[in-house]
């Protein structure tokens, strides 16, 4: 079974609490089996997957399969087209490039549901929405991309992992993923 969890921010990507202020994933009411497949940390939201299939975690986690896992992040000021690239060529990262990643700007802006906390805005400083994709997982790896270019993410929210995407699920929602979604995750 594989879960489909659209993740608030504010909970850990575990079950058990860390001492923090953060809620776990105990209180979502998941079944004892399962466990998640990567994380996001607790101040990120969107798609976390749980699955009680080890398997899964291999597949989707092993840095030589390079699946993809497609963020929007929220970014002070509009990223030049030298900043897009620079996401895009690499961003060195604890003295390692960053992998090749995908770098847009999202044009139509989305229309996302305010986040509890809301998030800290700037009246001087403008804000957009990015969609960065990236074969890799290093901690906090899109903040930490986006900072380096001089545009701090504010809010991050995944999105996709592979081919199969959260669309419009509640925040703070689950339900089991379909066959046809698992092959969609299969081939990402």
């Amino acid at each position: 079974m594989i879960l489909v969890f659209h993740k608030p921010c504010g909970v850990l990507s575990q079950f058990t609490p860390d001492g923090s202020p953060n809620r776990s994933l105990a209180e979502f009411g998941f079944p004892s089996s399962v466990y998640p497949i990567g994380r996001l940390d607790a101040d990120s939201e969107g798609l976390l997957l749980l699955s009680d299939e080890p398997e899964w975690n291999a597949r989707l986690l092993s840095p030589g399969r390079h699946v993809k896992k497609t963020y929007w992040a929220l970014v002070e000021r509009l990223p030049s087209t030298e900043a897009l690239a620079q996401l895009e060529s690499g961003i060195p990262l604890d003295g390692k490039l960053t992998l090749p990643a995908n770098a847009r700007i999202l044009d139509p802006q989305p229309v996302v549901p305010p986040r509890d906390p809301p998030v800290r805005i700037r009246k001087s400083v403008s804000d957009f929405w990015i969609e960065l994709q990236i074969h890799e997982g290093r901690n906090r790896q899109v903040r930490r991309m986006t900072a380096a270019v001089g545009h701090p993410t504010i809010r991050l929210l995944r999105v996709a992992i592979g081919n199969f995407s959260l669309g419009n699920l509640p925040c703070g929602s689950s339900r089991k993923m379909t066959t046809d979604e698992r092959l969609l995750l299969a081939v990402g």
